[in-house]
């Protein structure tokens, strides 16, 4: 409707990212929109020859304290909140000398990309942006007359707004940027927030708040009928969020929460001390392993379920070459994620016009702290990211045989990777490589047997005269409640035992142990993962 179109007469410019910003102003002019702006963007756009009102010259009040004061002013946000078919506020604006504002055009001071930059407290107190979100939220409330654009992704939207209307906006443009800047203020927010959470070191604030960028709509989310979005936050954290995708189609859900899982389990392993590999299906883990090349640990990988592994997500913990391509591109994979790849690798995968090929940089910090977040009917459970490694645990000889120092290598191997294992979870492990997995079930026992007949599965898929869980260590992500679990493991072969302890029944465990001759240690660290 015509009423619902709006002229751009005046436009307030205020940008730390200076974008696009001299040649979308100039479009402003050429529809003949008066151009206001503050410090450093008024001098780009003087310089370039535009005509530039200073902001105090508006107000008839310098700016002060630094820069700190100089759009908080009657003049400003009078001219942005009056309701133009108000005729109180049209009496206002003439008794104090206010001029209509139709447009800001705001992109706040880097407080997030100066946090995450390691800046020091001072610094980004500085980098707090007072003004700006108070200019973007008072046009934004007012979107029935005034438009607001919070990233220079908008420019062209609004010119071709203004060419299609002829220097006018619509309600629905209007409307859009309206929510959109009220997000992008809610997000800056969340990120100081939590940034000072962090720095309090206050694991439970009165209040909590997380934002994000989009990234990409996806096609659908865990199934086909359920929409979803991926979003980038102010967490700077190395992974699939911040990874560059070379080649394949479009990362679904379930890709990148896979992909994400199996990247965080391979960064348990440090890539100068072992090439390492983690095969992941439906967040879990189906085959890890260590190995003297990405080429032997990809394999000793996927011989603990080969089944499972197709369709799998592969991730790396070194630069992807051309052997460790031709192997993984021999079955059908959905993605694979290293911190690099050869150019010869790169024309490996490439062959394969649909597996992607994600490049995250670096490994994620596995002792890094942080949250995780996830949500529940009304609310959100919030805890610090599960940061424990077994290298830096004491383990606890509990039985009368010690472990070996094969044993010993193989449970750390084996904790390391049930970390990552939902809950319940049983791992079994030999010579660096799992060998069996028992994932997500009610009953420990059940994760026991379910890993042992999978190891008895592969050997038998592969040939193997008898299973790989003969002579193997068996990692468990928390306590045995009872023997019978231990026992399980201990029929199929397992020589040794890793576990938190902690149960009531611990003398029972050990005393079944002690009586078959096996090792255990614990570590007092549990890993549950849900």
């Amino acid at each position: 409707m015509v009423e619902d179109l709006r002229h751009i007469c005046r436009a307030i410019i205020s940008v730390s990212d200076k974008t696009g910003l001299v040649e979308f102003a100039r479009r402003l002019e050429g529809f003949g929109i008066e151009l206001v702006s503050t410090g450093g963007t008024a001098r780009a756009l003087t310089e370039a020859g535009l005509k530039v009102r200073d902001a105090s010259d508006l107000t008839g009040f310098p700016e002060i304290m630094d820069g700190r004061v100089k759009t908080l002013h009657p003049k400003i946000h009078g001219g942005l909140l009056a309701v133009r078919d108000n005729p109180e506020h049209v009496r206002a604006m003439q008794d104090h000398h206010i001029g209509a504002i139709d447009l800001v055009v705001v992109n706040l001071y880097p407080f997030e990309a100066t946090a995450a930059g390691g800046a020091s407290f001072e610094d980004c107190i500085e980098n707090i942006d007072i003004g700006g979100p108070a200019m973007i939220r008072s046009a934004a409330k007012n979107h029935a007359d005034v438009a607001v654009i919070v990233e220079p992704e908008d420019y062209a939207v609004l010119i071709a707004e203004l060419s299609l209307h002829r220097g006018m906006t619509s309600r629905a443009l209007r409307r859009r940027l309206a929510a959109k800047a009220f997000a992008r203020t809610a997000a800056y927010d969340a990120a100081i927030a939590n940034w000072f959470a962090s720095e309090l070191n206050d694991a439970a604030p009165d209040f909590r708040a997380f934002g994000g960028r989009l990234i990409e709509v996806l096609r659908y989310g865990e199934n086909p009928h359920q929409s979803a979005a991926f979003y980038r936050t102010p967490d700077a954290r190395v992974g699939v969020a911040r990874s560059r995708q070379l080649q394949g189609k479009q990362l679904s859900y379930n890709n990148i929460n896979d992909t994400d899982a199996a990247y965080e389990c391979v960064a348990e392993f440090d890539p100068v001390r072992t090439a390492a590999c983690a095969i992941i299906k439906h967040a879990n883990p189906c085959g890890v392993a260590e190995g003297a090349s990405l080429l032997d640990a990809y394999r000793k990988a996927l011989a603990c379920d080969p089944v499972s592994a197709y369709g799998g997500i592969v991730a790396l913990n070194r630069l992807i070459d051309a052997d460790a391509a031709h192997a993984i591109t021999e079955i059908f994979t959905e993605v694979i994620i290293a911190p690099d790849a050869s150019p010869e690798a790169i024309a490996i995968v490439g062959a394969k016009k649909n597996l992607r090929l994600l490049i995250a940089g670096s490994l994620p910090d596995p002792h890094a702290a942080g949250v995780t977040v996830k949500s529940v009917a009304g609310g959100l459970l919030v805890q610090s990211r599960d940061n424990a490694v077994v290298d830096e645990m004491q383990l606890a000889t509990v039985t009368r045989r010690a472990p070996t120092t094969a044993e010993l290598s193989d449970l750390r191997f084996a904790f390391r990777v049930a970390k990552h294992v939902k809950s319940n979870a049983i791992v079994y492990a030999k010579d660096g490589a799992t060998v069996g997995i028992g994932a997500g079930q009610m009953s420990r026992v059940d994760a026991a047997h379910i890993a042992a007949r999978k190891a008895a599965d592969a050997a038998k898929e592969t040939g193997l005269p008898a299973s790989l869980t003969k002579g193997s260590v068996v990692a468990s992500d928390a306590f045995f409640p009872f023997p019978d679990g231990l026992l399980v493991a201990i029929e199929a072969g397992a020589t040794a035992v890793i576990q938190p302890g902690g149960s009531m029944r611990d003398d029972d465990v050990i005393k079944a142990a002690d009586d078959h001759g096996i090792a255990m240690v614990f570590t007092g660290t549990r890993h549950f993962r849900h």
